[in-house]
């Protein structure tokens, strides 16, 4: 297929190329036989005039007698002819041949020029002919001719005629010059074409070999860009996608090693404790404690579950907003309420539900999950006797929501991974065994959607804290909906 679409490419220029020159060549020899042509008309009919003057005069010397000096008569049409390689003579206006720049006989005045052409030349003045003037030569003749007037008398019928063989040789001539010349133009764009083709096929041959590698699984192969044309802007949009195939790949890679391991350890657990039950290892006085581990492993799957059936659809596009003004605060509130024993027995202090209002326009389904995986992370993390704090500040049409907590916070190194998929930090593996490291992923997704933004803030041995924004709302809105409803 490569050497296909070289083939072709460079077979087309070609076959232009040869297509441009011969054309070009056809127009050229026409053009020089057309100016050789007319050039050489033009040079007999220049002499046809002065023999034709002369011829008159001498005429006229004899006081119109109707004698002409044949003698100077051929002198001056052998001078003339002998000048142009030409043929001079003068017959009357029967056609049978007076004088001839011929010393001896010749095919002139063996022959009688045809009626018809005389009949021509009385009437119209002049004739011009490439032939062989009625029979009269052998081979083609370039002829001119006029009569030959004395007053308002027509005494006879000037000739010129020269060999077109001159045509020929000189088209001849012009023909291999232009060969040469066309041999040496076609050389050198054959080269140019040649080296040009290969250059732009170039490219296409790189990536059709990258996308090789792209089957075997190398990402890593790039095109080499050293230009803006449009193949060069194809390269740099291939070695795009490279690099997008690359990060999807190592995320599917990664995304598949996680939930292998989150998966693996809950099953191993379950499997275990079940064959014990099973088998008679766990006693039946202690079979109770281990089917409760169980169950809690099954909704540790089961969690698992959901968060990716969530997160798929989400990044599949196929989880729609149902957007709508509501209090945000009143949707943290009762949030936090759920959590209201975990934060009496860490005898927590929470501040900032008394905030008042604020209005956001946004999914209230979605925007409930988000301040609960904040909220959940908050109160897991949190220092015994800390505080949860929340924060609100509106800013024009974005309002910014901040969950705060107290306690060791997030290093320098973990805070740019926290938002990884199944990430979890060092701290959180010994404090969250039943969380699976998606619920801040799908908290910046959703976030995502409703075109917000979400940061990490931390200090270590202080505290921690998550600040998301969202569309601001409207409380008037709010407020005539039900009544529109």
């Amino acid at each position: 297929m490569q050497r296909n679409l070289f083939t072709k490419y460079f077979s087309i220029c070609s076959a232009v190329v040869l297509l441009g020159i011969t054309v070009l060549g056809v127009f050229f020899m026409s053009f020089a036989a057309g100016y050789f042509r007319e050039d050489k008309y033009q040079l007999l009919s220049r002499n046809l005039e002065m023999a034709r003057n002369f011829t008159a005069q001498e005429y006229a010397d004899t006081q119109y007698s109707g004698m002409l000096n044949t003698r100077n008569c051929r002198t001056i049409f052998r001078v003339l002819a002998s000048a142009l390689d030409a043929d001079i003579y003068l017959t009357d206006i029967k056609g049978n041949t007076l004088i001839c720049s011929h010393d001896f006989a010749c095919n002139h005045t063996a022959g009688v020029i045809s009626e018809q052409i005389v009949s021509q030349v009385l009437e119209t003045g002049s004739f011009t002919e490439t032939g062989n003037l009625g029979g009269i030569y052998r081979s083609h003749y370039y002829t001119v001719a006029a009569p030959v007037q004395a007053g308002d008398q027509v005494i006879g019928l000037l000739f010129v005629s020269s060999s077109a063989d001159t045509l020929n040789d000189f088209l001849t001539e012009m023909l291999q010059l232009f060969l040469i010349s066309a041999l040496l133009v076609l050389v050198i764009c054959f080269i140019v074409i040649y080296f040009v083709t290969s250059r732009l096929v170039r490219p296409l041959r790189e990536m059709v070999a990258a996308t090789q590698s792209f089957i075997n699984g190398d990402f890593t192969v790039r095109i080499p860009v050293d230009g803006y044309t449009e193949i060069d802007r194809l390269g740099m949009a291939f070695n795009n996608m490279a690099s997008s195939l690359g990060e999807l790949e190592t995320t599917r890679r990664s995304f598949v090693a996680n939930v292998s391991h989150e998966l693996k350890t809950p099953m191993q657990t379950i499997a275990g404790f079940i064959d014990g039950i099973l088998d008679g290892t766990i006693p039946e006085e202690k079979q109770r404690h281990y089917l409760s581990i169980v169950s809690d492993e099954v909704k540790r799957l089961a969690r698992l579950v959901r968060s990716m059936l969530d997160l798929a659809r989400i990044e599949a596009g196929e989880t729609t907003l149902q957007s709508k003004n509501f209090d945000v605060n009143e949707i943290v509130m009762t949030t936090v309420f759920t959590f209201e024993q975990a934060i009496e027995a860490k005898h927590l202090d929470v501040r900032g539900l008394d905030a008042g209002k604020f209005m956001v326009y946004a999914d209230e389904d979605l925007i409930h999950q988000v301040v609960y995986n904040l909220v959940d992370n908050a109160v897991k993390f949190v220092n015994d006797g800390g505080y949860l704090e929340f924060t609100y500040r509106v800013e024009g049409a974005v309002t910014y929501i901040g969950v705060k907590n107290s306690g060791d916070g997030i290093s320098k190194q973990e805070i740019s991974h926290v938002f990884d998929r199944f990430y979890k930090t060092d701290r959180s593996r010994g404090l969250d065994k039943n969380g699976v490291g998606l619920g801040l992923h799908i908290v910046r997704s959703i976030v995502n959607m409703h075109s917000g933004e979400i940061i990490v803030r931390s200090v270590e041995k202080e505290y921690c804290e998550f600040v998301f924004s969202l569309p601001t709302g409207s409380a008037r809105a709010a407020k005539r909906k039900p009544a529109e409803q």
